[in-house]
């Protein structure tokens, strides 16, 4: 009942569609009833004499209601169904907005597959509740409502033998509903596995064909393939089971009314139009019966994806605004550390121990050090994709949960370790994130990234489309794409994660020197394995274990001896053994 109230707040803006929806199911089951009044009438009349005047007006007569109660009709549907779509866009959109304001762990801990499942099967589902559950509810309700009126005016006694079927009906459909909506989230649940598969399998598709694993993987997916299929027919079975036994319940109820009404209106006890007029109400009953059991499929399926749809809503993101953050003045670019020791986890070891440095808004500085001694964790507090603690991180003496985060991260360019590129062209590839960026603009960021000289070889130039997560690119076009794209925002802080290890030496070299006249106007921060890449800052740091060990310009740490130096050395021995 809780997935449900909250998501009753989907309704309040719709509320005038509500209210004229339920009207026009009103109004069409209260107009459609007139046509069993009418045709009773027309029984009985007629057995009187038949004129070809009375048959024309109680044709035109029927006809006229029959239309006024299809234009409700129409409307009914037109109103509730567009009402679900509009839900479902609402619904949609706060899910989508939802999953972008969580943190990277978030993403850690949830199967891409999962949540795919959830915003399409699940979603899907939770419309069909919004729409034709509750249409079909009202129709249901609003001829019980009245019918039984109408059909204990003709007779108390046949009324109460229809209704001795009833209670079967209510116990087919409490005990199916229920074995449909067990099944449905397990079905849910394990459409989300497949779907995480396929989605695995496609993206590293490089992997499974240089493993040449493509026969494995089909015959994977073809194992979960056929679970899910076997689930589903389970499924089926119940689901198709439910109409035919309320079809035989109600076929059982028309059987006592004509064995008993027949003899009632032998008897002279009710009119023959009455019997008539008793049978056709009889008839308008049967698709609410029907119904019900479709309401209770289509209500045991929403419920369950709405389960799974509001547990991704509960999951509040940790990094957000903060109740005091404010707008400051632009920023600048002058980082500093205090004090910062940090941990992934409460009782985590810690990654960075006592980290105190300060960079200067419009110098370079770099980070070096072993793998896993904790350079991305820092940079990745910068920005706040990792949440630091209170008062160690500070962006022009401001404490960066302070700031709010659209302040804060639109002054940042980023580049990642992994560069991830959108189904786009190239073109709007280095776009991205800045609105309106002109071909010029593209083309200068591109330029300065070394993708120019790339890019005049392809076909489509600039347009070019890249592919999922630019398969069509190698792995150095890709990197220095995701290097203009952060240059072309024009950041006031640059932070290059390891952004050049898939190009050469050569290559890297051109786009350093290019990168050097952009890295004046801003602070830059680098990390980087290759020497060559940070020999140029104006303050190198050497972490290991989560701790700064050396510190200074490259001359000043060579001159050193320690580790920076030790690791110089073995890249020039590197690069000796492989031009030898």
């Amino acid at each position: 009942m809780d997935d449900l109230r909250k998501f009753a707040r989907y309704f309040r803006p719709y509320r005038r569609s509500l209210i004229f929806g339920t009207f026009c199911v009103f109004a069409s089951v209260i107009i459609g009833l007139l046509v069993p009044l009418i045709v009773g009438h027309a029984v009985d009349d007629l057995s009187a004499g038949v004129t070809w005047a009375k048959l024309t007006r109680y044709a035109l007569t029927v006809l006229g209601v029959s239309a006024v109660s299809g234009i409700f009709l129409f409307l009914q549907r037109l109103i509730l169904i567009g009402m679900s779509r509009h839900i479902e866009y609402d619904l949609r959109r706060d899910f989508y907005a939802h999953l972008q304001r969580q943190p990277l762990s978030f993403f850690h801990s949830h199967r891409i597959g999962d949540l795919m499942a959830r915003a399409t099967n699940d979603l899907s589902a939770v419309r069909q509740l919004a729409g034709p559950a509750i249409m079909y509810s009202l129709q249901t309700l609003f001829v019980i409502l009245l019918i039984l009126p109408l059909m204990l005016r003709i007779s108390v006694r046949l009324t109460l033998l229809l209704f001795t079927t009833m209670p079967l009906v209510s116990l087919t459909v409490k005990y199916l509903g229920q074995q449909i909506h067990l099944r449905f989230e397990k079905i849910q649940d394990f459409f989300a596995q497949i779907s995480a598969r396929a989605q695995e399998n496609f993206t590293g598709v490089r992997v499974v064909r240089a493993y040449a694993q493509e026969e494995a993987e089909i015959e994977a997916f073809n194992r979960l393939n056929r679970l899910y299929a076997e689930r589903n027919l389970s499924l089926v079975r119940i689901s198709a089971a439910m109409r035919p036994l309320l079809q035989f319940l109600i076929g059982l109820g028309f059987m006592l009314i004509i064995w008993y009404g027949g003899a009632l209106a032998a008897r002279g006890e009710i009119s023959v139009g009455q019997f008539t007029e008793f049978n056709l109400y009889l008839t308008r009953l049967i698709w609410p019966l029907i119904a019900m059991g479709y309401v209770v499929n289509l209500y045991q399926r929403g419920t369950a994806s709405l389960k799974r749809i509001n547990a991704i809503f509960a999951i509040q993101p940790s990094i957000t605004d903060s109740p005091h953050a404010r707008a400051h003045p632009p920023i600048n670019g002058r980082i500093e550390f205090r004090n910062l020791t940090f941990r992934y986890h409460e009782h985590a070891p810690p990654v960075l121990r006592d980290i105190n440095l300060t960079i200067e808004a419009g110098q370079t500085v770099a980070f070096v050090g072993r793998t896993g001694s904790g350079k991305s964790t820092l940079i990745n507090l910068i920005p706040r994709l990792l949440d630091p603690p209170p008062g160690t991180v500070f962006v022009d003496g401001v404490d960066v949960r302070e700031r709010p985060l659209a302040q804060l991260r639109a002054s940042i360019g980023y580049v990642p370790q992994e560069p991830f590129l959108f189904s786009e062209t190239l073109a709007e590839n280095i776009a991205f994130g800045v609105a309106g960026a002109s071909r010029a603009e593209i083309e200068w960021a591109a330029e300065v990234a070394g993708l120019s000289d790339d890019v005049r070889e392809f076909p489509a130039g600039f347009d070019t489309l890249v592919g999922e997560r630019g398969i069509t690119l190698s792995g150095g076009q890709k990197q220095r794409t995701t290097l203009a794209r952060a240059i072309i925002r024009q950041p006031k802080i640059l932070i290059l994660d390891d952004a050049l290890s898939s190009v050469d030496t050569y290559t890297e070299e051109r786009i350093l020197t290019r990168l050097r006249e952009v890295m004046r106007e801003r602070t830059s921060i680098i990390v980087s394995h290759r020497v060559s890449t940070v020999r140029d800052a104006d303050m190198i740091y050497v972490l290991d274990e989560g701790e700064i060990i050396e510190m200074g310009t490259h001359d000043e740490l060579l001159a050193r001896g320690g580790e920076y130096a030790a690791l110089y050395e073995r890249q020039l021995l590197e690069e000796e053994l492989a031009a030898s």
